[in-house]
């Protein structure tokens, strides 16, 4: 039987076939592939680890009930992670720690830039950035040391739920914008701004603590 390593999975089609035929190792490989990301964002909207694993166990038990339903009008990996964020939402509801997303702009949060950040009106295109963020390293770039990964960690920790969720789906697991759009039911400009907002607090803390390490070398 062929085996799987890392993110290089086959197609949808493939990957269809071997679920609805019982296949373990294709399975195993989605389970490898994807469950760390799935993890965190169910964390996302639940309260504890140990209920953003049991949603993620949850999850894998709706995916392989139902995968002689699958239809095809999204890729599987949207169509598992819209699985989950239903699960953990309502998961949340019940331990009362769900925030709508539609509070993802409530005054009482911080403002994601400050204006100096976008083009003004005398420029090419006024409101669009004026340095698009860079995107995160991926899995096959540089390999970041260990204190480092525990900041990134930490760094997403601390992100409110609405910030962690997208940029777990867009720089941890490779997703589009428009399949986190999907998969989380927001609008694109609610996607970028959240995303943007999440990008600057992570990078705030690394800039934080690089600067610690330059300081007492």
């Amino acid at each position: 039987m062929e085996s799987f390593t890392g993110n290089r999975l086959p197609p949808d089609e493939v990957v269809v076939a071997a679920l609805r035929a019982g296949d373990e190792t294709m399975f195993a490989a989605l389970l490898d592939t994807w469950s760390r990301g799935m993890l965190w964002l169910a964390r996302s909207h639940v309260s504890t680890n140990d209920s953003a694993e049991e949603v993620v166990q949850d999850t894998w038990l709706a995916v392989i009930r139902g995968i002689d339903g699958f239809e095809g009008r999204s890729s599987v990996k949207t169509w598992v992670y819209r699985i989950l964020v239903n699960t953990a939402r309502k998961r949340g509801v019940r331990e009362n720690r769900t925030v709508p997303w539609s509070s993802a702009f409530s005054p009482k949060e911080k403002p994601a830039v400050d204006r100096s950040c976008f083009q003004g009106a005398d420029d090419p295109f006024p409101g669009q950035w004026k340095n698009i963020p860079a995107a995160w390293p991926t899995p096959e770039g540089e390999v970041l040391a260990a204190e480092v990964r525990d900041q990134i960690a930490a760094a997403l920790a601390e992100l409110p739920a609405r910030q962690r969720a997208v940029i777990t789906l867009r720089d941890v697991e490779g997703c589009t914008s428009e399949e986190v759009c999907e998969i989380l039911d927001v609008s694109a400009a609610n996607q970028r701004v959240l995303l943007h907002r999440a990008r600057v607090a992570v990078r705030g803390r690394l800039e934080e603590y690089f600067e610690t390490v330059r300081r007492s070398a």
